[in-house]
C-alpha cells in the first residue's frame, strides 16, 4: 500500500511539473505580438474604411464590426488549437486537403463573385474563402510527410518532387480563380522542402520551371497581361488597373517621416477598396516612415518567435509546422508590400492580421494557435524537469 501511494504522489507530481513546463515554455511573446499587431490593425481598418463604409453600407463601423467578429472567431480557434496537442494534427492531414480542395472546386462551380472575382462560397449567412483553409491544410500535409519521412528529402526527384507533386493539384485548383493564393500555397511547399533537403541547388531550376508556368498562365488570359501592362506603365492605365496603384503610390510619398497624422489620410477618399490590398499605403500615409518601420519590425519578430519555437520543437512535425506558418507570413508580407509599392503587378495578397479579410484573419489565428501549441512542448538543452 505504501509503494502505491508513493507510486500515485509520484505520478502526480510528475503530471504538476509537466503542466509547469508547458506553462513556462508556452510563448506569450508570440500571443502579445499577434494581439498588438490585430490591434493596430482595426486602428487602421476603421481609419481607413469608414469613410467608404458610410456610403456603401451606411455605418462607418460596417467593416470594423465584420473584422472584430472574425477576429473574435479566430481566438476562439486559436485557443481550440493551442489546447490540443498539435500531434494529433498528423492523423487527419489527408481528409482536410481532400476536404479543402474539394470546398475549392466547389467555388469554381458555385462561386460567389465579389468585385469581379469569383473566390467565395456562400453556406447560409456564412461567407469565405475555401482557399485559406488550403494554406493550413498544405502546412499540416507537408509537415507530417517530412516527419514521417525525412530521409526521402535526400532524393530530390523521388522524394522531394514526389511530395510537391501532393500540392500542385491544390494549386491548380486555386489557381483557376486566384492565381496570388495559389503562388502563395506553391511558395510555402517550396520553402518547407527547401529547408527538408539538402539538395537546395537544384530549387533554382524548380524555380525557373515554376517562372515559366506563371507567364504561360498569365498569357492565357488577357485580363492577367493587363495587370502586368498596368504595372510597367500605369500612367497609361488610370482609367483602368493603373489607378489604384498610381494612387497608392501618391498616398506612400505623400506621408513623408512621421505621417499626416492617424485618421487624416486623404488617398483613403480615393484608393478604390483601400481597406483590403492596399492598407498598407494608407498605413505610410498616415504613420509616415517611422510608423512603416514599426510594423515591419513587428512582423520580424513574430517570424523570430516562430523560428525560436522551430528551432525548439519537441518534433520535426511541431517544427515544420512553425516553418510552414513563418512561409505562410513572410510571403504574403513580402508580396503585399511588393504590390502597393509597385515592385510587382498587383496579385490581390492582403496585408496579414491588418487587411480586410474575415476568413484570412480567423485562419491566420487558429494557425498561430497550431504554433503555440508546439511551444507548449518545447525542449531545451540542459534543462532541469
Amino acid at each position: 500500500m505504501a509503494k502505491d501511494k508513493e507510486l500515485a504522489v509520484s505520478r502526480r507530481e510528475a503530471k504538476q511539473r509537466k503542466k509547469i513546463k508547458r506553462l513556462l515554455n508556452f510563448d506569450y511573446t508570440l500571443l502579445l505580438i499577434v494581439v498588438f499587431i490585430l490591434a493596430f490593425g482595426l486602428v487602421m481598418l476603421y481609419s481607413t474604411s469608414a469613410y467608404a463604409a458610410s456610403l456603401k453600407m451606411g455605418n462607418s463601423t460596417f467593416y470594423l464590426k465584420k473584422q472584430a467578429t472574425a477576429a473574435g472567431l479566430g481566438f476562439i480557434g486559436m485557443a481550440f488549437t493551442t489546447k490540443v496537442d498539435y500531434r494529433r494534427w498528423s492523423a487527419m492531414v489527408f481528409p482536410m486537403y481532400l476536404g479543402a480542395m474539394i470546398l475549392c472546386i466547389a467555388v469554381i462551380f458555385v462561386g460567389t463573385t465579389i468585385n469581379e472575382s469569383t473566390r467565395w462560397l456562400t453556406i447560409g449567412p456564412i461567407q469565405f474563402q475555401p482557399s485559406e483553409l488550403i494554406k493550413i491544410a498544405v502546412i499540416l500535409l507537408l509537415a507530417s510527410i517530412i516527419d514521417r519521412a525525412p530521409k526521402a528529402q535526400r532524393f530530390f526527384f523521388s522524394g522531394t518532387c514526389m511530395t510537391l507533386a501532393l500540392v500542385l493539384p491544390a494549386f491548380a485548383i486555386v489557381a483557376i480563380s486566384n492565381l496570388s493564393t495559389a503562388i502563395i500555397i506553391l511558395g510555402i511547399a517550396v520553402i518547407m522542402l527547401f529547408i527538408a533537403s539538402p539538395q537546395w541547388t537544384k530549387f533554382i531550376g524548380l524555380g525557373l520551371a515554376g517562372l515559366c508556368l506563371v507567364v504561360l498562365y498569365i498569357a492565357l488570359a488577357s485580363y492577367r497581361a493587363g495587370r502586368i501592362n498596368a504595372w510597367l506603365h500605369p500612367e497609361d492605365y488610370v482609367d483602368g488597373n493603373g489607378f489604384q496603384v498610381l494612387q497608392g503610390l501618391y498616398a506612400i510619398g505623400s506621408g513623408g517621416l512621421f505621417g499626416k497624422g492617424l485618421g487624416d489620410s486623404m488617398q483613403k477618399y480615393i484608393v478604390p477598396e483601400a481597406q483590403n490590398d492596399m492598407i498598407f499605403s494608407i498605413i505610410c500615409e498616415e504613420l509616415g516612415v517611422f510608423g512603416v518601420v514599426c510594423i515591419i519590425l513587428l512582423y520580424i519578430l513574430l517570424l523570430y518567435r516562430l523560428l525560436y519555437i522551430a528551432n525548439h520543437a519537441k518534433d520535426m512535425f511541431g517544427s515544420y509546422i512553425c516553418i510552414g506558418i513563418m512561409a505562410h507570413i513572410a510571403l504574403q508580407v513580402i508580396l503585399n508590400i511588393a504590390v502597393v509599392t509597385n515592385s510587382i503587378p498587383n496579385t490581390g495578397v492582403t496585408l496579414p492580421l491588418i487587411s480586410y479579410g474575415g476568413t484570412s484573419v480567423l485562419i491566420l489565428l487558429t494557425e498561430l494557435g497550431l504554433a503555440l501549441s508546439v511551444s507548449k512542448n518545447m525542449e531545451f538543452d540542459n534543462e532541469e524537469v
